[in-house]
C-alpha cells in the first residue's frame, strides 16, 4: 500500500520551503482617480474660453464659466476621496493633483485680472504663495512629504468659494462678500504659506540630522 500524499500542512512543514507572501499588486496609473484629476485639467481651457466669451460680461457665459469652474473644483474633493478609499494612489496622482489645482485657481485669478474684476496683487500674492510651496515640496522631497493641514484645505475651500463670488454676476451691492471672501482667503494663504516654511524648514533639518547620525 503506498503511503498517503502529504496534505498541504505537512507538506509546508516537512519540505523545508518557506511560504512567500506574494508582492502587493501595483496600482495602475489609469484608474479612476487620475482621470478625474486629468479631467480637472481638460475643464481649464473650457472655463477659461466661456469666462472670456462675450467679452467677459455675457449673464450666461459667466453662468457657464461659473459652472465649470465648480464642476472642477468638485472633482478635487472627489479624486482624492476615491484614491483613499480604494487604494488608488499613485506617484502620478501625486504630481498632477497639486498642478491641477494650482491650473484651475491660477487661471480663475488671472483671468479675472484681466478683466478688470480683481486686482494683480491679489493674484500676485496666491500666486507666488502657490509657486513657493511647490517648490519647497521639491526642497524636502528627499526627507519625506508634508502633509495637507487643515489651514491648507481651509485656505483651498475659502479661495474656491471667492472665486466662486466673483464669478458669479452678483448686483453691486453684494460686492462686499466677494471683498470678505477674498480677504479671508488672503489671509489663510498667507498664514498657512508661512506655516509650510516653517515645517519644511524643520522636516528638512530632521532628515539632515538622521543622515548625519546626530
Amino acid at each position: 500500500m503506498s503511503a498517503a500524499a502529504p496534505g498541504p500542512a505537512e507538506a509546508g512543514e516537512g519540505s523545508g520551503r518557506e511560504a512567500h507572501t506574494p508582492p502587493p499588486t501595483p496600482v495602475p496609473t489609469l484608474n479612476l482617480a487620475n482621470f478625474l484629476t486629468m479631467s480637472r485639467l481638460a475643464l481649464v481651457p473650457l472655463f477659461i474660453g466661456a469666462l472670456f466669451a462675450g467679452d467677459g460680461t455675457d449673464t450666461s457665459w459667466r453662468a457657464i464659466a461659473t459652472a465649470l469652474f465648480a464642476l472642477a473644483s468638485l472633482t478635487d474633493q472627489v479624486d482624492g476621496w476615491v484614491a483613499r478609499k480604494y487604494g488608488l494612489i499613485t506617484d502620478f496622482g501625486k504630481i498632477a493633483d497639486p498642478i491641477a489645482d494650482k491650473a484651475l485657481i491660477g487661471a480663475a485669478l488671472i483671468g479675472l485680472s484681466v478683466l478688470g474684476e480683481l486686482g494683480w496683487w491679489v493674484t500676485v500674492v496666491i500666486a507666488v504663495r502657490e509657486i513657493g510651496v511647490t517648490l519647497l515640496r521639491f526642497w524636502v522631497i528627499r526627507h519625506g512629504v508634508i502633509p495637507a493641514s487643515r489651514g491648507g484645505k481651509a485656505k483651498t475651500m475659502t479661495q474656491i468659494a471667492a472665486i466662486v463670488a466673483y464669478l458669479l454676476p452678483l448686483p453691486p451691492s453684494l460686492d462686499v462678500v466677494r471683498w470678505v471672501l477674498m480677504g479671508a482667503a488672503l489671509l489663510l494663504t498667507v498664514v498657512t504659506g508661512v506655516d509650510y516654511v516653517v515645517r519644511a524648514v524643520r522636516l528638512r533639518a530632521a532628515g539632515e540630522r538622521a543622515v548625519s547620525g546626530g
